[in-house]
């Protein structure tokens, strides 16, 4: 368990520490340093869950479906401490960060991968909800950084709404800790995941179809689902582009981790019921409305950084369905499309960053002729775009087609409805991608110094996804879906 301890509690060592670093490039190695050290130990914790199946006890359990994201989390994690470094010393010289402020973001930036990496590997849903809360806080503090008007707007805002929507996964989980006095061996445990799942059968399925109820809208508005999303686009424009990249591909992933952990006991307790798709069919409404909605927001986006978060809502709406839809295929989709959403949207991000500050705004309108400009940074942004949109031989064509052929063996009517939604959101990204990209470049636009390095690295992995998936990684992905889905599909 070593291993395990030492991945979840570095951050929050390191929290501790870069609180007292007021060396600025100090400070930035030593981030980038513990990201490493992190990414390291999950890779060695995946090593060994995949040889063990499993791993529990000390209040944590670790199997293949949270090993995975908790490997991508400190992996994305390194890659944006690569970007934030350069990037947060440009915005200090800027002006737009005091370097006095500094050590709060490195702290928080590491408070933030320890309670995602908590709330991933917990046992105990009590745990859950507090890692998820405190995530919550370390964002908070993060998206206010600038000190500015709109920033400060936004915190509260972010703090306000997710503060209610976590208030009724509380109560959500309470519903269930009480369902589980009366069918635990050991009433004590009544909030142990692992316990819980074992004798989901046991559990009053009223109280816990009640119960996950709760836990979808108070999950769910962390997961950005509509009418929840409100806090998403204010928390992604205003916060520090760094803070999106993990925010978009980390947190929404950890949010709707903990929805589809709940999703299984429900359907353990609703089996032998009147309803025993409620779980799904709820996920699957969200989802889908969710996924319809940002695709027509879309189009009415003026700041860059609020477009993409829309895109996030849109995506993980998508896969919101595709675990509502349920079953080998649409689940393997599902957990497909966590990733490859991860890996291309925080590149996206890193680009956005880059792009922002060569224009000097984030306003789509004054961003033009990036390819002409830096064509790194304009390449980046077309390829990430195109990966992002669905477009083969990327990633997320994959998941999005393996999506749509679970949906039309389960749900064929909807099909049609999910290709108009994709058609929808691709028209909204295009329509202001190809000014940003070719079009005439502004008076005054010069090139930056931009680190491309994790776009690139990114991209690749989404690209080679798209065209083959490892063996290692399907074989990993496969043991999420039969945990998840009662059966594999390989």
């Amino acid at each position: 368990m070593s291993v395990l301890y030492l991945t979840v509690f570095l951050p929050a060592l390191a929290a501790l520490g870069l609180a007292l670093v007021r060396n600025l490039p100090l400070a930035g190695w030593l981030n980038l340093g513990v990201c490493a050290a992190d990414l390291a130990a999950s890779i060695l914790l995946a090593l060994r869950v995949l040889d063990d199946g499993e791993l529990l006890g000390g209040g944590f359990h670790i199997d293949a479906f949270n090993v995975y994201l908790v490997v991508l989390t400190c992996f994305v994690g390194l890659t944006t401490a690569i970007f934030s470094r350069p990037y947060m010393a440009h915005v200090c010289e800027q002006g737009m960060c005091s370097p006095k402020r500094m050590p709060l973001y490195h702290s928080m930036f590491q408070l933030f991968l320890f309670t995602m990496l908590l709330a991933l590997t917990t046992d105990n849903l009590g745990v859950l909800w507090v890692a998820v809360e405190g995530a919550t806080l370390a964002t908070v503090l993060l998206v206010s950084l600038y000190r500015t008007p709109e920033s400060v707007e936004a915190a509260w805002k972010y703090f306000i709404l997710c503060g209610v929507g976590l208030a009724q996964a509380l109560f959500g989980t309470v519903l269930i800790y009480f369902a589980a006095q009366h069918a635990l061996p050991d009433p004590q445990q009544g909030l142990t995941w692992s316990v819980l799942h074992a004798h989901a059968g046991a559990l009053s399925p009223t109280v816990v179809a009640i119960a996950f109820v709760f836990l979808l809208v108070g999950y769910g508005t962390k997961v950005g689902l509509v009418p929840l999303h409100n806090w998403l686009p204010d928390a992604h424009s205003e916060g520090p582009t760094p803070m999106s990249a993990v925010l978009s591909g980390l947190l929404l992933n950890v949010a709707l981790y903990a929805v589809v952990r709940f999703k299984m006991l429900a359907d353990g307790a609703l089996a032998g019921g009147d309803m025993p798709q409620l779980a799904g069919h709820l996920m699957m409404v969200f989802g889908l409305v969710s996924f319809l909605v940002a695709g027509l927001f879309l189009h009415r986006q003026r700041d860059i950084k609020r477009m993409f978060s829309y895109s996030s809502i849109e995506h993980m709406g998508l896969a919101t369905f595709a675990f509502g839809v349920g079953g080998p295929l649409a689940t393997f989709a599902a957990l497909l499309h966590m990733l490859v959403h991860s890996l291309t949207k925080s590149a996206i991000f890193v680009t956005v960053g880059h792009a922002a500050h060569i224009a000097g705004t984030q306003n789509i309108e004054r961003i033009r002729g990036l390819i002409r400009t830096q064509p790194g940074v304009g390449w980046g942004l077309l390829l990430g775009a195109t990966a992002i949109a669905g477009f083969p031989p990327f990633g997320v064509f994959t998941s999005e087609f393996l999506l749509l052929i679970a949906t039309m063996e389960s749900w064929p009517w909807l099909t049609a409805v999910l290709l108009g939604g994709l058609v929808i959101a691709f028209a909204g990204l295009f329509r202001n991608l190809h000014p940003m990209v070719y079009g005439s470049v502004p008076e005054g636009q010069g090139p930056v110094q931009a680190n491309m390095l994790p776009v690139a690295v990114h991209l690749g992995l989404v690209l080679w996804l798209g065209l083959a998936i490892p063996g290692f990684l399907s074989g990993w992905l496969d043991q999420a879906t039969r945990l998840i889905a009662g059966r594999g599909l390989l």
